[in-house]
């Protein structure tokens, strides 16, 4: 079977695990052109625990796209597949939450697991809004940096 546009399969759009999957591809891959198939035009994409220099939030397919692009031309981190560790449904059939990993190779610092938490909506086959909970220190360490440190007042 062929998939096209926003991937419809018997006549009907993919649900939030589904949209789930073709994200990951597309970050494996690092296709701007599956990223920008993939949110919807006014979607919403939040950072509620940004790294510092991160936005909390974009708004838009093109401002979130656009970053995610840059952010993969920037960085030394390279995502090579996701383990999954739980998948929890809600009471929105549109929306899941995600216990996951994305395991990876750092060109500063070799290989790392990034855990994060997603909570994803998805509506006609698109990313609505997604808040992804990234955990910061292991962000950071695999760019070799070292946020856990004790700073003094």
């Amino acid at each position: 079977m062929t998939r096209t546009g926003h991937d419809r399969v018997d006549g009907r759009e993919d649900g939030p695990r589904e949209v789930l999957e073709r994200h990951r591809r597309a970050a494996i891959h690092r296709s701007e052109t599956e990223m920008r198939r993939l949110y919807a035009v006014d979607a919403v994409h939040e950072f509620p625990f940004a790294y510092p220099g991160v936005p909390s939030r974009l708004e838009g397919r093109d401002e979130i796209v656009d970053w995610i692009t840059e952010g993969w031309r920037a960085t030394p981190l390279r995502f090579e597949r996701y383990r999954t560790l739980a998948v929890h449904g809600t009471d929105d059939p549109d929306t899941i939450v995600v216990e996951q990993e994305a395991v990876g190779t750092s060109a500063t610092t070799g290989g790392f697991v990034l855990p994060n938490l997603m909570v994803l909506t998805a509506r006609d086959g698109r990313i609505a809004h997604l808040r992804d909970y990234v955990n910061v220190l292991a962000a950071a360490a695999a760019l070799g940096h070292d946020l856990s440190a004790r700073r003094e007042p």
